[in-house]
């Protein structure tokens, strides 16, 4: 039996972490959630939609006491506020997947330069980037799990198989990204208000968002040179789901179904990332809930590029349904074991 333990239970990905956890149909038993909101409320009180699935109360987050019901756990904690837990966790020969960026990024002057000073700098190398479709040898004998952010998961799988393969050229990649609001986490804010967001549509952080330098990061690692992106996200008035059209200059001359055929052979034994035949384009609603990652891409030969399109759901395969894929990888279970599900249609 596997027991695993969410911190930071109470929010958007956690509590979509524990809706897969709960089902799962391995030997896998939740046995510790914590929420200082929320302290010795019952789960299905706060999460009615987990009402007759799980009996736990939110507990304080005690390091010692959580590491003395789990094997694994889970951190849903703010950026810096990982750094707190990880390292006592990892002491305690607990094994960590961690949500925030705190060990995504390998270089600790980099991860200063976009958050703030880092207090384990010493975990970054052993820390392993929880992208399965990057770095799944890896993640099966990993301790500390750096979960993707979700616009670096859609923006990667849109733009790898192209430039990996020499299609596209390293230079001038721009990434265009559109995420539902609850990307932004469920604390009340001015740029996350209903009336600010409804019937609105905005770019924000222009050349400016924390996942640039990870976009970059694991491609530039991922094709042996470095490379830089022009990343642009965008708030969009839908709760959740991540779109990102990525536009890529091609090295030489290729149709769409040349292009795409690089795509289908570089994914063909990805279990969460689909290819679209060509003329289809990735919707956020067929990967809504869901861990799947569709792509579709286009040649426009008039002017020389390729466009790149990915849809994920931004608090499942953007967060918590990929941080059980890596929990599954971890622990040796089946891979897709409780993620074998569609997206919500209308």
């Amino acid at each position: 039996m596997l027991r695993v333990g969410i911190v930071g239970a109470s929010g958007y990905t956690g509590s979509e972490l524990i809706r897969f956890l709960v089902t799962h149909p391995e030997q896998v038993e939740l046995t510790c959630v914590t929420s200082r909101t929320f302290a010795g409320q019952y789960v299905s009180r706060v999460l009615p939609n987990l009402r007759g699935l799980v009996d736990l109360k939110f507990e304080v987050p005690n390091i010692e006491d959580v590491a003395d019901k789990v094997d694994i756990v889970f951190l849903g904690l703010p950026h810096k506020s990982s750094m707190e837990f990880a390292p006592k966790f990892l002491d305690l020969g607990v094994k960590v997947v961690d949500f925030s960026a705190d060990y995504r990024l390998k270089s600790v002057e980099v991860y200063e330069k976009w958050y703030q000073e880092h207090t384990s700098p010493d975990l970054l190398k052993e820390a392993i980037y929880g992208l399965p479709e990057l770095h799944r040898a890896e993640i099966r004998g990993a301790s500390l799990i750096a979960n993707p952010g979700c616009y670096p998961t859609g923006a990667i799988l849109a733009l790898l198989p192209a430039l990996k393969s020499g299609a596209a050229e390293t230079e001038g990649v721009i990434v265009d990204a559109k995420s539902g609001i609850s990307g932004a986490g469920n604390t009340p804010a001015e740029a996350t208000h209903f009336p600010n967001r409804y019937d609105n549509f905005t770019a924000y952080k222009v050349g400016s968002h924390r996942h640039q330098p990870e976009i970059e990061q694991e491609l530039s690692s991922a094709i042996g040179r470095d490379i830089t992106v022009c990343f642009v996200p965008h708030y969009v008035p839908m709760s959740r789901g991540i779109l990102t059209t990525a536009y890529l200059r091609l090295s030489d001359s290729i149709s769409t179904e040349e292009l795409l055929e690089i795509y289908s052979r570089y994914y063909k034994d990805e279990p969460f990332v689909r290819v679209l035949d060509p003329g289809e384009i990735p919707q956020t609603q067929a990967v809504r809930g869901s861990n799947y990652c569709d792509i579709g891409v286009k040649v426009v030969e008039e002017s020389g590029l390729a466009v790149a399109i990915s849809a994920i759901d931004n608090l499942t395969k953007g967060a918590s349904s990929q941080a059980l894929q890596n929990m599954n990888i971890m622990a040796g279970f089946d891979e897709t074991a409780g993620l074998l599900f569609p997206g919500l249609m209308p």
